[in-house]
């Protein structure tokens, strides 16, 4: 059953995010308006396209993206001010444990981490669909790839020299087909440009050169054009970083598998945002634990001290979650280690300063 106390912090707590989610979300908008506004008018988009599809997803993929920071923030705002008032003494006072007063902190902790799991892995993923959708037609800027290298399944093996999404063709295209013993090639293609029939698997090569290898005698074709088929397309090849946005978790797990097995070195990226999708939410615990340890005595400078000791350990904490990232997408450090490792640091931290505010 929850008392009094509990009902009091938690309606407290549950109000100060809202408040400070919706403020930052509205000035959120109004910046990212007065940049796209522009594009929006240039190319035609409707009103209900730019609320439903664009504006909607915007405010759930950011808004829970930070959520856990807003959370930090929202916990030092009202504890710091409950201490101001003279709140928290008398209810330490009472003879109830700190840990007592923190358990209506968790609850609520554990409420918004809960809806930030279940957003992350199965809601953001569609709505980001139609965002980036919504992007790429009214706002996207040109896609470019350049030396792209994979190998798919059955031992074939494709490169090109670059893809420019204005001609939807890749320049320099050769695949190569692996025999039987995985130590010759018995297929060779190689094209100028290589040109995917949208939706297909379809494909036109311009300007080829063909080889194929027998027991006695290869076979050498070349011509100026060339109708033929090919187990990937153009989409899976030609893909924004930010793809794996789009796909929930079952959906993701296993496009990483195929992206590992063609050998993309995209793959620290995507698991990145996979092992994310749930370190960012168990976060919520570690922020809180330090944001009432903070904010819990009451200081001369008021709320402002303990504000400013709360954005000081945010940007510190997004310090370290960017460098274990670029260590696990540049270095080859493990991904799931990269994302956990600043919630164990922190954690560390936020038991010294629970431990401190104890006595």
């Amino acid at each position: 059953m929850l008392s009094i106390l509990d009902k009091y912090i938690i309606k407290r707590f549950l109000q100060t995010f809202f408040f400070i989610f919706g403020v930052v979300m509205l000035l959120s908008i109004v910046f990212d308006i007065s940049e796209k506004l522009s594009y929006f008018l240039e190319r035609n988009a409707t009103w209900q396209e730019v609320v439903f599809d664009y504006y909607i997803s915007f405010i759930l993929y950011f808004g829970n993206m930070f959520s856990f920071l807003i959370i930090f923030i929202s916990v030092i705002w009202f504890t710091a001010k409950m201490a101001r008032d003279t709140e928290i003494i008398p209810i330490l006072n009472s003879g109830k444990p700190f840990g007592r007063f923190v358990r209506p902190y968790m609850i609520s902790a554990t409420l918004l981490m809960l809806i930030s799991l279940i957003l992350n892995h199965f809601v953001i993923p569609n709505t980001n669909r139609l965002r980036l959708d919504f992007e790429e037609k009214y706002y996207r800027e040109v896609m470019i790839i350049d030396t792209y290298h994979a190998e798919y399944p059955g031992g074939q093996i494709v490169h090109f020299k670059s893809y420019d999404s204005r001609t939807d063709r890749a320049v320099g295209f050769v695949l190569e087909q692996e025999d039987e013993t995985g130590l010759g090639v018995s297929y060779f293609i190689k094209a100028e440009t290589a040109e995917n029939i949208p939706g297909t698997d379809k494909w036109v090569l311009r300007n080829y050169y063909e080889r194929i290898h027998g027991d006695t005698n290869d076979i050498i074709r070349d011509g100026l054009r060339k109708d033929t088929t090919f187990q990937f397309r153009m989409s899976e090849i030609a893909k924004r970083e930010n793809v794996a946005e789009t796909m929930p978790y079952f959906e993701l797990k296993e496009f990483i598998e195929r992206e590992r097995v063609k050998g993309s070195s995209m793959v620290p990226l995507y698991e990145i945002e996979l092992y994310q999708r749930t370190s960012y939410p168990f976060a919520t615990y570690v922020l809180v634990l330090i944001g009432i340890s903070v904010a819990s005595r009451k200081r001369r400078g008021g709320i402002g001290i303990g504000l400013a000791i709360g954005i000081l350990i945010s940007f510190m904490y997004i310090f370290a979650m960017k460098v274990t990232s670029v260590a696990a997408t540049n270095l080859g450090f493990p991904a799931y280690l990269a994302v956990w490792i600043p919630n164990v640091t922190f954690a560390g931290l936020a038991y010294l300063l629970y431990k401190r505010a104890m006595r």
